[in-house]
């Protein structure tokens, strides 16, 4: 009788979320149509920055799904269709992509054939930084993604009807091989859109640093969907405050990573000090940048570290619902921080904080659509039991 509720709940999520996401989706749509007529290249930018934030919740929460599968993790069992949900956002990366593939020209100085006749460092990189390699390197990463989602999803969702426990072995598979992947296409992906910017610059762990910050989104995200269901009646009744205790950990221990990779990039250019490596940073520290990178330091590593120090924290459901938008929110200003100080003449507009209304907006919508074609628990999974009987130690 529980799981044919459990069925029925899939159907019936709360109104205001799919209200909610429609009117972030709307507004920002609309505001960002605007801006894009006012300052066509600001809103590029701004629109990269919003597609950056969907793509980093996507491939993280695959990441966070394969993880499960080869770590053998029973606690996430119960939890993972919400995982599952918001990853669905990498099926619509292609078509959100393209609006960026038709601007490669106005959004990369690299894409100018006079500017790279000049310059001798552009000129060395053409054979990797060329608009046709770049195209095919986003559509071929775009669909390995995809297709690994496929597969996963797929028979994760068959094995609620099945109950095949081979399924569980095909997705253990499917997983070892999906994160060697993950390693490499998400660098080329940062590489690509993010470090591109400033073509004259590099950084050999950009990757990873790209990497941490999508994860640590991905978890807030997955933490803030799933108290919410759990606060509404919407997830499994023995899902209890202990399996919010290990989101809570997983959000503290890469909150940790992502400084520590921040500070290991920061100190090797600093110490090194090389003016081909340098320049970068400089320009995050002077014409008014030095604000955003002091307020990016204390709000992606400060605040979350301090609220998630004690054990009682990361299993509070209040302060994980406060810290995982506070985390949302600095992942945004990481972006805006890594794309925006590359601008010629920056300035403030309205539409910097505009466009990421149309991610925050998407994300709920497509999690509110898939969320109405799956069940939102694993019901085949020969490991939920053992999930919902987890307990903290």
């Amino acid at each position: 009788m529980h799981q044919n509720n459990i069925e029925y709940q899939k159907k019936d999520l709360p109104k205001n979320l799919s209200q909610l996401g429609w009117i972030l989706f709307g507004a920002g749509l609309i505001l960002g149509v605007i801006g894009f007529f006012t300052d066509q290249h600001r809103a590029l930018l701004n629109y990269l920055i919003a597609y950056m934030f969907i793509l980093s919740i996507g491939i993280g929460s695959l990441l966070l799904i394969a993880l499960e599968y080869v770590g053998g993790a029973d606690w996430s069992v119960p939890i993972r269709r919400v995982v599952e949900f918001l990853s669905s956002t990498i099926i619509f990366l292609p078509i959100l992509v393209l609006p960026l593939v038709f601007s490669i020209h106005d959004i990369f100085h690299w894409a100018h054939t006079d500017v790279v006749a000049k310059d001798e460092i552009l000129k060395a990189k053409s054979s990797y930084l060329n608009e046709a390699f770049f195209i095919i390197r986003v559509f071929a990463v775009l669909a390995v993604w995809g297709l690994f989602y496929y597969l996963l999803i797929r028979n994760s969702n068959a094995q609620d009807i099945t109950k095949d426990q081979l399924l569980t072995k095909k997705n253990i598979i499917l997983s070892a091989i999906f994160i060697p992947v993950f390693a490499i296409t998400i660098t080329i992906t940062a590489v690509d859109w993010l470090m591109s910017l400033e073509p004259h610059w590099f950084s050999t762990i950009f990757g990873v640093y790209f990497f941490s910050g999508s994860v640590i989104a991905s978890l807030a995200a997955i933490t803030l969907f799933v108290v919410f269901l759990k606060e509404k009646g919407f997830m499994h009744p023995k899902l209890i405050d202990d399996h919010l205790f290990s989101l809570g950990a997983l959000q503290f221990a890469f909150v940790n990573f992502w400084a520590y990779i921040a500070f290991s990039q920061y100190m090797l250019i600093w110490y090194a000090n090389l003016p081909e490596e340098n320049f970068w940073f400089l320009q995050r520290w002077e014409n008014g940048w030095q604000y955003l990178s002091i307020l990016l330091i204390i709000a992606h590593f400060i605040v979350p570290y301090a609220a998630l120090l004690s054990q009682p924290a990361k299993m509070d459901p209040k302060r994980l619902k406060f810290i995982s938008v506070w985390i949302l929110f600095a992942h945004f200003i990481d972006l805006y921080w890594l794309v925006m100080p590359n601008v010629n003449g920056y300035y403030f507009s309205l539409i910097d904080i505009v466009v990421p209304l149309i991610a925050v907006g998407l994300i709920i919508l497509v999690f509110n659509y898939r969320a109405k074609k799956s069940n939102l628990v694993p019901i085949g999974d020969p490991k939920l039991q053992k999930g919902l009987d987890f307990r903290v130690p």
